[in-house]
């Protein structure tokens, strides 16, 4: 640019040259904008200095020729003033033109951001929906494998009591109903079994306890004993405060209780025979307040105490520790 500017010779219109310096333009400037609109018209100069306004380079005066081909027909005869308002209504048009077109440029370049802050927000929003739903789905999974864990714990607690009643001589509630069917109704000398007595209950307590101390005999005992005494705990506060709901309500799901108590399928029975329930739907084992049998937590507390005290409790033969006992 800078060489063109010092060796070209630009072709100007005179009388346009004269109505830009008439406007108050220099007339470097004016030759420029009329060799670079192609010396078209008034407007089209005014429009390019105003583009120009800041570049210094158009300040130097250019080779100059006036070609008459290109001289307006209509030469303007206008004094100072009136090109000098003539320019300045010009240039107010030029920059109204330009502001509407910025205004323009700035509506779209707003869309622009719009939609770009549209798309970066929806990129965001995939992976937290996402992250959301797999958290529902592994809160639901962990739902279900521990609603599957406790179905199999009491499953594993009524085989057990299956069995236990078995050994004992005891009627199973299979056995009772196949009684009960083949039995003729006119034969009313047919003996009613009594619900078990005390005593039956008691040696069920301590057969549950020998039965959990047998299974895990090659465990470290004092992991047994954890669980003795746990269950100990649990009983008396049920006899000794059996006015408050909260020492009459277990939670299976419970860290604590689980890990001592809970992973063994006679404990959860031995709570069952102290009179504890399983609420229908619940994680929580209960013992209603009109269910509270002192005598039967005494009878339990007492059993447990045993197993806690004596070292060999279920590693000897049930006739050797009831002689101990």
């Amino acid at each position: 640019m800078a060489a063109h500017i010092e060796n070209d010779a630009v072709e100007v219109n005179r009388g346009l040259l004269k109505e830009l310096e008439d406007m108050g333009f220099s007339m470097a400037r004016a030759a420029w904008a009329l060799h670079h609109s192609g010396n078209s018209s008034l407007e089209e100069a005014v429009n390019w200095i105003i583009d120009h306004e800041n570049d210094s380079q158009f300040e130097k005066m250019p080779l100059m020729e006036f070609n008459i081909e290109i001289e307006s027909p209509n030469a303007y005869d206008d004094t100072a003033e009136t090109s000098q308002a003539r320019a300045k209504e010009l240039m107010e048009q030029a920059r109204k033109l330009r502001e509407e077109e910025e205004t323009k440029r700035e509506r779209e370049r707003e869309k622009e951001r719009i939609r770009a802050g549209k798309e970066m927000m929806e990129t965001k929003r995939i992976p937290e929906e996402n992250e959301r739903r797999r958290n529902i789905a592994l809160r639901k999974a962990e739902k279900d494998e521990g609603k599957k864990a406790r179905e199999q714990i009491m499953l594993k607690v009524n085989e057990d009591k299956l069995k236990r009643k078995r050994r004992l001589g005891l009627p199973t509630e299979t056995e009772s109903a196949s009684t009960s069917t083949h039995v003729s109704p006119l034969n009313t000398k047919r003996v009613i079994m009594s619900p078990p007595s005390p005593a039956s209950k008691a040696e069920e307590m301590r057969e549950c306890l020998r039965s959990l101390r047998r299974n895990h005999k090659d465990e470290d005992p004092r992991i047994t004993r954890r669980a003795f005494e746990t269950l100990l705990t649990i009983v008396r506060n049920a006899a000794n405060k059996s006015g408050e709901e909260r020492y009459r309500r277990i939670r299976l799901t419970n860290r604590l209780f689980h890990e001592r108590v809970g992973i063994y399928s006679q404990g959860i029975e031995f709570l069952e025979l102290c009179g504890f329930k399983r609420e229908d739907g619940s994680e929580f084992f209960y013992l209603p307040y009109l269910d509270v049998d002192i005598n039967r937590l005494r009878d339990a507390a007492f059993q447990l105490n045993y197993a806690i005290t004596n070292p060999f409790f279920g590693l000897l033969s049930t006739e050797a520790e009831d002689r101990e006992q």
